[in-house]
């Protein structure tokens, strides 16, 4: 872990307009920044960056944050990896604290496993480009299907060649660890002690992490494989885990963000021939079933996943795989079946980029609907096998779980029930008991009274939410408020005796926030200026959570800002520059309380409408307490009108 320390170096040095301006170009407007905004197709600019604040948020799109999370979304870096990019940029050493000596070794081996890799693939690109053998077999092959040699060079693409010992030679040579070669599995052991070459006489593909590291090869046999695999993948070690990779993820991140769509194909040349075409928001699967992992890799890029495989049964097969797993991830999935046995490698090369981009426009079908046009299609009219298909299709709909495809889920219970010729509300009520079931199971057997409760809340539309919900929403801007100015003047003098903040956390001692995350950063701000700490808007822009990181954004962010020019052509008014510290504090939480004591007027008046006579005093005088409360308040600043 990198000390707390060295973050805080980083983050005092950390420049917002420096390393934004290389991916945006950005006008000064007023205090602020403002640029196209790179994580979405915009024509009027709406991206707005603050280095007084340090932050970011896009008006249009919603993306926000501070330097280290811009890097993070928009290069896909880690925490740490941005952490470690910003530490080389200004020249930060980095300190990390103290690792157990399994921690030591596990990362020493992962080290020493990317440095071989790295070896590795310069090995085989020269053996590729330079060697007779490697021009002669493999590159004059891959210039028979196609590539260019462009795009080999960018893929890393290189030859192992057919002698046994090449590589391990030159391994053995440059004196790498040679007990930790066969992990790697460019190497495997023979009688015993003898080493020699995993990959001989076979076309070599790089697999590459989100920053470009070399974690693994695939390694295809040249032309058609007879009784050997065709494919010899690299075996799971400290770095490279099959289940967690995506082939050319590195390549495609970019392309996917901007299309806001990711395709999927199963194999490695698919990938590249596509790339090659121009079609670069492309990935594989490695020919293996999609993992839980592997979705998640592409969520972080989009929620468009668009799957492309081979039209014939088994591709039909492994396509359909996925499926119930992507739409619990949240994933907007739709399948296209490349036609006349072809795969998308070979199909791009027959029809051209634009005719396969046409057809993939085209071709996109529904998952859902697809699924069960297949299963119906194999049950006839087996009436048993009909059955089967009605449960399975509820099961894969009670996947669909988030709030928000509530319109969505609504839609594929009605397109289902016509197909299925079933009653669309029995469907519904068979989809919510599967959903009620795995609310109850992950919740170790929640209630059903409990679970169906739950279930009722997920699902329930914007629009048929109560009053009280919809009361709730306006109070929150009230609340939003009362957070802004903690954030924002907490810190400044109140009067010679406390702060800011000090006076806040007096006046709102027995109020409580109806929305609880705002409850909860409201405590935390508190938790740390108890401690002795310096809380503000840019202590908890470098939260942890990313959630927490977020909720500041859109407290402390707003698109307009007054134009430095009223003071100019004011002269003397100080419209811009002037202190209003005070009275933003005072009014906003006088507005907060008012909200709080007009909802309590209001319970204890319907409480006094429904008293027996011995409470009937007691809700009186409440009431006569809180109405003063109200005056006092309300007489400080004149009238007051709450919206």
């Amino acid at each position: 872990m990198i000390t707390p320390q060295t973050i805080e170096q980083i983050k005092s040095r950390i420049d917002i307009i420096d390393v934004v301006g290389e991916y945006v170009k950005l006008k000064k407007r007023g205090a602020n920044y403002l640029g196209l905004c790179p994580f979405h197709n915009e024509k009027t600019p709406s991206f707005t960056v603050s280095p007084a604040k340090e932050l970011y948020k896009c008006f249009g799109c919603g993306k926000s944050g501070n330097t280290i999370t811009f890097l993070m979304e928009h290069d896909k870096m880690s925490y740490v990896e941005a952490l470690k990019w910003l530490a080389t940029r200004y020249n930060v050493e980095v300190e990390e604290t103290e690792s157990t000596p399994e921690q030591k070794q596990l990362q020493q081996a992962a080290d020493s496993l990317y440095i071989i890799n790295n070896f590795a693939q310069k090995f085989f690109e020269e053996k590729l480009f330079e060697s007779e053998e490697g021009q002669n077999i493999a590159l004059s092959y891959l210039k028979e299907r196609g590539f260019r040699e462009d795009i080999i060079r960018k893929f890393q693409i290189g030859y192992n060649p057919g002698n046994r010992d090449d590589l391990t030679k030159a391994l053995l040579q440059n004196q790498f660890n040679r007990e930790l070669l066969p992990k790697t599995g460019l190497v495997v052991v023979r009688n015993e002690t003898e080493l020699i070459d995993n990959y001989r006489g076979r076309i070599i593909f790089p697999i590459h992490n989100n920053t470009g590291k070399i974690i693994g090869f695939g390694a295809r046999v040249i032309g058609k494989a007879d009784k050997a695999p065709k494919y010899i993948n690299t075996p799971e070690n400290e770095i490279y885990v099959k289940s967690k990779v995506l082939y050319g993820s590195y390549f495609a991140r970019m392309a996917i963000d901007k299309a806001n769509e990711c395709l999927l194909v199963e194999g490695y040349t698919d990938v590249v021939s596509l790339h090659q075409a121009g079609i670069e928001n492309v990935v594989a699967s490695g020919g293996t079933s999609l993992t839980t992992d592997q979705l998640r890799i592409v969520k972080k890029y989009s929620n468009n996943l668009t799957i492309i495989y081979d039209g014939d049964a088994a591709g039909i097969k492994a396509a359909l795989r996925g499926l119930d797993m992507a739409l619990e991830e949240g994933l907007n999935v739709k399948l296209v079946l490349i036609p006349d046995k072809e795969d998308p490698d070979s199909y791009v090369n027959k029809v051209g980029a634009a005719a396969f981009q046409d057809f993939i426009a085209k071709n996109k079908k529904d998952f859902i609907l697809f699924q069960l046009e297949v299963m119906l299609k194999d049950a006839g009219n087996d009436v048993t096998k009909k059955s089967e298909v009605v449960n399975q299709v509820a099961d894969t709909l009670s996947k669909i779980n988030k709030a928000e495809d509530f319109t969505k889920l609504q839609d594929y219970i009605k397109q289902c029930s016509s197909l299925l010729k079933i009653d669309e509300g029995g469907l519904t009520n068979l989809v919510n008991k599967l959903k009620r079931d795995k609310i109850a199971k992950d919740e170790k057997k929640l209630p059903f009274e409990d679970a169906n409760y739950y279930l009722q809340q997920s699902q329930q539309p914007e629009d048929v939410l109560d009053d009280n919900f919809l009361l709730l929403n306006q109070d929150e801007a009230h609340e939003k408020n009362v957070l802004r100015v903690l954030l924002e003047y907490g810190l400044r003098n109140w009067d010679e005796q406390k702060t800011m903040a000090q006076y806040i956390f007096e006046e709102l001692e027995q109020f409580r926030f109806d929305n609880l995350q705002l409850e909860s950063l409201f405590n935390e701000y508190k938790n740390w200026y108890d401690q002795g700490l310096q809380p503000d808007a840019k202590s908890f822009l470098y939260h942890p959570d990313d959630a927490v990181r977020s909720l500041v954004v859109s407290i402390t962010v707003f698109p307009h800002e007054l134009s430095q020019k009223w003071d100019e052509r004011l002269e003397g008014m100080n419209i811009v520059n002037r202190d209003t510290s005070h009275y933003d504090v005072d009014m906003s939480i006088s507005i907060f309380k008012l909200r709080k004591i007009r909802k309590l007027i209001e319970e204890n008046q319907r409480d006094i409408e429904h008293a027996k006579y011995e409470d009937f005093v007691t809700l009186h005088q409440i009431h006569k307490h809180l109405k003063s409360m109200e005056s006092d308040i309300t007489k400080k600043f004149g009238t007051v009108i709450i919206k």
